[in-house]
């Protein structure tokens, strides 16, 4: 690859320079919740439970060292009927501290010696996420530095170098460099490319300079797009793909995959020449750049110390594996279960592909309806590891018509913005909100109560004729009142059999 000039070489940022971690941020308890406020309705418990853990966990940063390790998470369980906004507060929080998270269901974990999941692969999917974050915050600092390399990479292919302009003028010609051998070229420029063309005599000794300007005509092109769809030869590395070949004996959970990409870096890599367009060759060669500039040394260092100390993960459906102890059959399962979380919730050591993970202060946030067991169905030595316990409310008509409104993700918004792109507007009325509200209420106290998954489904089917039939008709403008929500929503709503079905 060439060099770029010295003048013109971005410097990769300093540490200096570096801008502090997202999940650095000094967000307050009451900044944290109105951040949440912005697509979550109502629970304010809950919402101030979580606030204060993160804030916790951003104290504990600053603590005197002997007693950082001491301060342990505060784990949350969420309490509440589906579709309240349990999951939607642990992701929210995630993504406001930056923090790796990862959403499990305890369902899918068994107890060892059982078909299922193994109850430590949720800790090395958490180091799979904090590496991705990690590595994307890096690829960020030097997408700069790679856009020029791509660049300069670029133009070596469209222009290739020639033999006689990288020969020494003084070097002396040699019994085999006859004149005809080397044929002497300049390249002429163009939106279709470089053609090369013969040389005069009197323009040889001038190669090195009308190079140097064809490569500046060239990179004006490429700078404008106007090379896209030129073609030129690129070197790509190929790995051997594993995936399925190997399984260990055993069948341990977690294990294959590892094993898989631990023997893909062993194996050397193939290379191979293809001919790709100029679009398509940025596109590799800008990943190739990042290979070079991130180091992924560093990369996996804080992506583990990010996990270790930041991490949250979110257990779901917590209350499908409790039970009443001492049974047989099915019971004896689901507290396997939870004696195998225990070691994860309590603090224990994981092993990954990347490193020896450490529970410790990883932040676990377990969630259930919990309309059949209680959480005093778990085991006890699992109920002291959640010892926060928040009950989150039933929605009530007024939430709904406020979930349709308020959120920045609000489904009326939402609705808006898919029927613009094909140049229609929405105008939602208020009597149609309400209508919509009160039907998707109606429809949760007659079937399962599904809470705010509900207005998905009735949204759904009342815009279904609109959204299907949109392309044909063209740019207009469409009401939702009260209206127009009943004539396409109150003869299901009134068939039972088809309120089952559809609604």
């Amino acid at each position: 690859m060439s060099g770029l000039p010295a003048d013109t070489v971005p410097t990769l940022p300093g540490p200096e320079e570096a801008a502090p971690p997202p999940w650095l941020e000094e967000l307050t308890p009451h900044q944290i919740v109105t951040e949440l406020d912005k697509y979550i309705v109502g629970q304010d418990n809950a919402k101030k439970a979580v606030a204060i853990a993160l804030r916790n966990r951003w104290r504990r940063q600053r603590v005197a060292d002997d007693i950082r390790e001491e301060i342990m998470p505060n784990n949350l369980i969420l309490i509440g009927p589906t579709g309240v906004g349990k999951t939607e507060i642990a992701r929210r929080l995630a993504r406001l501290a930056g923090a790796p998270f990862v959403k499990v269901e305890a369902s899918k974990f068994t107890e060892v010696g059982y078909v299922g999941r193994d109850v430590e692969s949720m800790v090395r999917d958490l180091v799979d996420v904090a590496i991705n974050m990690v590595r994307a915050e890096r690829e960020d600092d030097v997408a700069e530095v790679a856009d020029a390399h791509v660049e300069e990479r670029l133009l070596d292919l469209l222009l290739p170098a020639s033999a006689e302009v990288d020969k020494d003028p003084g070097e002396k010609q040699g019994p085999d460099d006859s004149p005809a051998d080397h044929s002497h070229q300049l390249f002429v420029a163009g939106p279709g490319g470089v053609d090369p063309r013969p040389a005069a005599a009197s323009e040889v000794t001038d190669l090195p300079t009308r190079r140097a300007r064809t490569r500046e005509k060239l990179r004006k092109l490429l700078r404008g797009g106007k090379l896209e769809d030129r073609e030129v030869e690129v070197e790509v590395s190929q790995t051997a793909n594993l995936e399925g070949m190997m399984i260990p004996m055993g069948g341990v959970e977690g294990m294959d995959h590892n094993f898989t990409e631990m023997l893909q870096d062993m194996l050397p890599r193939k290379t191979k020449h293809r001919k790709v367009t100029v679009a398509e060759a940025r596109r590799i060669l800008f990943q190739d750049e990042l290979d070079r500039l991130v180091d992924m040394d560093e990369v996996v260092n804080e992506a583990l110390e990010r996990a270790e100390d930041m991490g949250m993960i979110f257990l779901d459906e917590i209350d499908k594996i409790a039970g009443e102890r001492g049974g047989m059959g099915p019971d004896v399962s689901r507290e396997g279960v939870q004696r195998d979380l225990l070691p994860i919730v309590e603090g224990s050591t994981v092993t990954t592909k990347y490193g020896v993970v450490r529970t410790d202060h990883v932040l676990f946030i377990a969630a259930g309806a919990f309309h059949v067991a209680r959480p005093s169905d778990l085991v006890p030595e699992l109920q002291g590891r959640f010892p926060i316990r928040v009950e989150l409310t039933s929605l009530s008509e007024k939430d709904f018509i406020r979930i349709l409104k308020e959120p920045e993700n609000a489904l009326l918004k939402q609705y808006t913005a898919l029927v613009a792109t094909e140049g229609a507007t929405l105008e939602f009325q208020d009597d149609g909100i309400d209508e919509v509200a009160r039907i998707a209420m109606q429809l949760n106290e007659r079937m399962e109560n599904i809470g705010a998954r509900r207005l998905q489904t009735v949204m759904t089917t009342l815009l279904e004729d609109t959204l299907f039939g949109l392309p044909e008709r063209g740019a207009r403008t469409l009401r939702i009142d009260k209206e127009f929500v009943l004539q396409h929503l109150e003869a299901i709503v009134d068939d039972e059999d088809l309120r089952r079905y559809i609604l």
